[in-house]
């Protein structure tokens, strides 16, 4: 392996790594956006307290009582992680467009929506939830708004010394 191969890895492992922070940053986003929609009556039970509830109660009934939501909100941080390390290995030709992470967000979205919720037999799957749904397609778009917003921008030698 050559020197500039090495380095090139080093450079995409760094990406992904940092992609990875800016979606669990981005993640964390959409918890303060979740709990103004579930407040607010817009969604009734989000999706990652649904998958453990109905998919993993056995599982989540083995961490203590106060503890189970902290532990579901890191679960979806994790979650959250993941996404946005997947999205650092995109083209950064496509990454770099403004539309690339509130598309990839939706993305994201539908793949619950669309796959997850229905292979996995979720209540959210079978009902009818226009308003639940507008709210949870929001949330990810701040999702993958915040997961591209997060990239520091190049900036000109001579404004950094201003």
């Amino acid at each position: 392996m050559t020197v500039a191969e090495h380095e090139q890895q080093g450079t995409e492992a760094s990406e992904i790594a940092h992609g990875a922070l800016r979606g669990a940053i981005a993640a964390m986003a959409m918890t303060g956006m979740r709990t103004f929609t579930i407040e607010t009556g817009l969604v009734e039970e989000p999706p990652p307290e649904a998958l453990f509830r109905q998919k993993a109660r056995a599982l989540i009934r083995q961490v203590p009582r106060p503890r189970r939501r902290a532990v579901v909100e890191l679960a979806h941080w994790a979650y959250g992680a993941g996404g946005g390390a997947a999205f650092a290995a995109l083209p950064e030709g496509l990454r770099r467009r403004a539309w690339a992470g509130p598309v990839y967000g939706l993305i994201v979205w539908l793949g619950f929506e669309l796959g997850i919720a229905p292979v996995l037999r979720l209540s959210q799957a079978k009902q009818l939830r226009a308003q639940e749904r507008a709210a949870l397609a929001l949330d990810h778009l701040l999702y993958g708004l915040v997961l591209s917003e997060m990239r520091a921008r190049p900036q000109e030698p001579d404004a950094v010394s201003r």
